[in-house]
């Protein structure tokens, strides 16, 4: 029988790119010991050079791993990660969650004390050197829980989400998927076409850039090669909303030389879909508002 996990005091971080030396630097706010590494140590240098943690895994096992790696290579250094008895409780920040649970049941981890998680925020900007403490705070934290996960390691790793100021959440990994397809991984690859338009072209034009093209645009600007590899561990899903999208687009080609009241529909989708995320978004207590996260936390081991 394991010892149950309590409080967490220790934390080692793999991977120091722009989430995992934020998700440090937050801990270490909270005066928590943290311990850095990442297989390029220029970047643990650097993390470690803005006060994150100590460089170089940790001499015992500590409370908490957070695997903070590229969703292709999460399950793969998890399974790493608990072969070395790193610590006795596991979590990941992949921005995508079914993928890396199969990989994880396939390298034989240790599900009892892993819970997948994927924090909502980011930026365009990668690297340790972007990271930021309050990159977390009021931003909801995904925790997708697998049936054998333990409740006390759930409990552990939402009560330090809470602790560093962001709002966990639980679903389904399958879930989660859906979701951020919708509202994270094509709204990406948009914006990318979007600017797309832009390369190649005279100053003239540019200088015709505005707020609204500059708003549409600025998450085109992240980490080509990882968002290669995020979309592609997702593209049943992205390939579905890519469809419901162009769809749409063919619609309006038609429409702007056709039937006027096609093109108002499709603008008038576009301001009911922004009113309903402004509605939500301005709600007293988002974005937790009527989670109950400690109830589903319960359910979500013993359904």
């Amino acid at each position: 029988m394991y010892p149950e996990i309590g409080e967490i005091h220790s934390v080692a971080v793999i991977g120091c790119g722009l989430i995992g030396t934020s998700a440090a630097l937050a801990l270490r706010r909270r005066g928590m010991v943290i311990y850095l590494h990442d297989t390029d140590p220029t970047a643990a240098s650097a993390a470690a050079g803005r006060g994150a943690g100590i460089l170089g895994l940790p001499p015992s096992a500590v409370d908490l791993t957070v695997v903070a790696v590229p969703p292709h290579s999460t399950a793969a250094v998890l399974a790493d990660c608990q072969t070395k008895g790193l610590s006795r409780a596991y979590t990941d920040v992949a921005s995508v969650k079914s993928v890396p649970a199969r990989e994880a049941e396939l390298f034989g981890c240790d599900l009892t004390t892993y819970v997948g998680g994927h924090p909502m925020a980011g930026g365009e900007r990668s690297g340790p050197m972007a990271a930021s403490a309050e990159l977390f705070d009021d931003r909801v934290w995904v925790l997708t829980p697998d049936s054998r996960t333990r409740l006390d390691v759930l409990r552990a790793v939402a009560d330090l989400v809470t602790r560093i100021g962001a709002r966990p959440i639980v679903m389904a990994p399958a879930d989660h998927d859906r979701a951020v397809a919708r509202t994270s991984h094509v709204p990406h690859l948009v914006s990318a076409l979007l600017a797309a338009r832009l390369a190649g072209a005279d100053e003239a034009v540019l200088r015709l850039c505005g707020a609204g093209i500059r708003d549409t645009t600025r998450i085109a600007a992240g980490n080509a090669r990882l968002w290669t590899e995020i979309l592609r561990a997702n593209a049943d899903e992205i390939s579905a909303v890519l469809a419901e999208v162009a769809t749409d687009l063919q619609t309006a080609a038609h429409a702007l030389h056709g039937d006027p009241a096609q093109l108002t529909a499709l603008l008038g989708r576009g301001n009911a879909g922004r009113a309903a995320l402004t509605t939500t978004m301005s709600a007293p207590g988002w974005p937790s508002a009527g989670v109950g996260v400690y109830r589903q936390l319960d359910e979500s081991v013993s359904r």
